[in-house]
C-alpha cells in the first residue's frame, strides 16, 4: 500500500502538515472514532494502531466492511461512512491526523513540490483501495463459504508474499467479513484442516496447496 507521505522528505512532511492545518488525536481501545466527527469534511491517516469500519444493521449484526491498519487513509474519499448505520471502532490505541478536504484543495499551497508529490501519493493510494474494494466485492461473489475462506486466505498469502500468515482478526470479525455463519466457518475450516489443504494454530495459518 502507498504511503501518503512516499518520497517526501520527514522535514517537508512537517512543514506540509502544518501548511494543511493537520491535527492529530488519540483515541483507546473501542472507541467509534465517527461519532463526534464528521468524515464529509476530512481525510485521516491512521499514524499507530488499527480501526475496523463496520456497518450495523437492524437485527444487530455487524458486518466488517473495511480493516484500516498503520499507514492507511480513510475519509469520505475512500470509504462510505455518512451513513447512521456506519461506525469505526478502534481495535487498539490508535493515532489519527486528520486532515480537512479544502485545505488539500486549497490553491495557495500548490506551488511546493512536496505538494504535488503528495497529490500524486493520495492519487495513487486511492486507486490502490478501489483495487481493494473490487477484491472484496469478488470474494463476497463466491457462491460456497469454503470458497470465501479460500480466497481469503489466498489473498493474504499473496499480500504477505509467504504460504504462512496470521489472520489480522479475530475469527468472529472474519465469519462477519466473509457474511458467513461463524459455526458454519469453523466446520469448514476444520474440513479444510482434515483435508491437507491448510494448517493451523489458531489465527496463523500455513497453505498447503
Amino acid at each position: 500500500m502507498t504511503n501518503l507521505f512516499e518520497n517526501i522528505p520527514e522535514k517537508n512532511i512537517d512543514k506540509l502538515l502544518h501548511i494543511l492545518k493537520a491535527n492529530t488525536s488519540h483515541y483507546g481501545k473501542n472507541v467509534d472514532i465517527l461519532s463526534n466527527l464528521n468524515m464529509t469534511e476530512y481525510i485521516a491517516i491512521i499514524n499507530e494502531g488499527s480501526l475496523s469500519l463496520i456497518f450495523n444493521d437492524y437485527d444487530g449484526n455487524k458486518i466488517v466492511l473495511e480493516e484500516f491498519k498503520k499507514g492507511d487513509v480513510f475519509g469520505d474519499l475512500i470509504s462510505t461512512t455518512k451513513s447512521q448505520e456506519i461506525s469505526c471502532i478502534t481495535r487498539e490505541k490508535v493515532e489519527i491526523t486528520y486532515i480537512e478536504l479544502k485545505q488539500i484543495t486549497n490553491t495557495e499551497i500548490i506551488r511546493t513540490d512536496f505538494y504535488i508529490i503528495f497529490i500524486k501519493n493520495l492519487i495513487k493510494l486511492l486507486s490502490e483501495q478501489v483495487t481493494n474494494k473490487n477484491e472484496r466485492i469478488e470474494l463476497l461473489t463466491k457462491k460456497t463459504t469454503r470458497d470465501k475462506i479460500l480466497a481469503y486466505f489466498q489473498k493474504i498469502s499473496q499480500d504477505k508474499g509467504n504460504k504462512n500468515f496470521t489472520i489480522p482478526i479475530s475469527y468472529t470479525e472474519l465469519a462477519n467479513y466473509l457474511s458467513v455463519d461463524r459455526s458454519a466457518m469453523a466446520r469448514e475450516i476444520k474440513y479444510l484442516k482434515t483435508e491437507g489443504f491448510i494448517e493451523t494454530n489458531g489465527r496463523k495459518i500455513t497453505l498447503l496447496y
